[in-house]
């Protein structure tokens, strides 16, 4: 799941200080679950927002929202009337909403309220790990299902960098190799013969590194 948290209170308030009234949209998809753009999230952010503005002496109204999904137009079309009494929209959407925000209803500024972080696992209840970094060209077959492109502080491709110890990442002690865990995991399902095969560098024109990227699900075409 897309995982995203709140930008600082005060990096908000400066976004929409030259606004009287916005319309505060959440999401009900990914960014509710890691409890960071859901109904409950809206509520909480507009009544922190509404007390600042009060401190400020300047009184802020508040449209709260949270279509189903704020990444699809079906689900905010319907805000189209409330838009047009707004100064701005502060989404609290991954990057994805904001810009179907922007694209959708391209008469009304859209702010982000959210930092977009990664695709991550829910290890515990409101902690979650990235695990994968949307590369477009997983290597999962071979690395026994553990991403060492969103894992190992260095994306190697070929084996721990030498600088892990006792299976620790050097650049963090919080976290375990990745290599470290590779191995683990290759040992156990017979298949530490994956590791003899060098890996050629990694085609990341496949990444963001060649920009946008697009993808058409041939077999659904109308």
């Amino acid at each position: 799941m897309i995982v995203a948290d709140r930008k600082p209170l005060d990096e908000i308030l400066n976004s929409i200080k030259d606004c009287d009234r916005i319309m505060l949209a959440g999401c009900g998809g990914c960014v509710t679950i890691c409890f960071s753009g859901g109904a409950k999230a809206v509520q909480l952010l507009a009544s922190q927002i509404k007390i600042a503005r009060k401190k400020q002496d300047r009184p802020i109204e508040i449209i709260e929202v949270t279509p189903e999904r704020q990444c699809e137009y079906e689900f905010i079309d319907a805000l189209a009337e409330d838009l047009k009494s707004v100064d701005a929209v502060l989404s609290i959407a991954c990057g994805v909403g904001v810009q179907a925000m922007t694209e959708r209803h391209p008469d009304t500024v859209t702010l982000p309220g959210l930092n977009t972080k990664f695709m991550g696992y829910p290890v515990e209840h409101a902690l979650w790990d990235e695990r994968c970094a949307g590369c477009g060209d997983c290597v999962l077959e071979w690395t026994g299902g553990i991403c060492p492109i969103a894992r190992c502080a260095k994306k190697l491709l070929n084996g721990p960098c030498g600088g892990s110890a006792d299976g620790v990442c050097e650049v963090d002690k919080e976290l375990p190799c990745a290599w470290q865990l590779i191995y683990d995991r290759l040992k156990k399902i017979g298949k530490l013969d994956n590791l003899k095969k060098i890996r050629e560098p990694k085609d990341w024109r496949t990444s963001t590194n060649a920009g946008q990227r697009k993808i058409k699900f041939e077999e659904a075409m109308l």
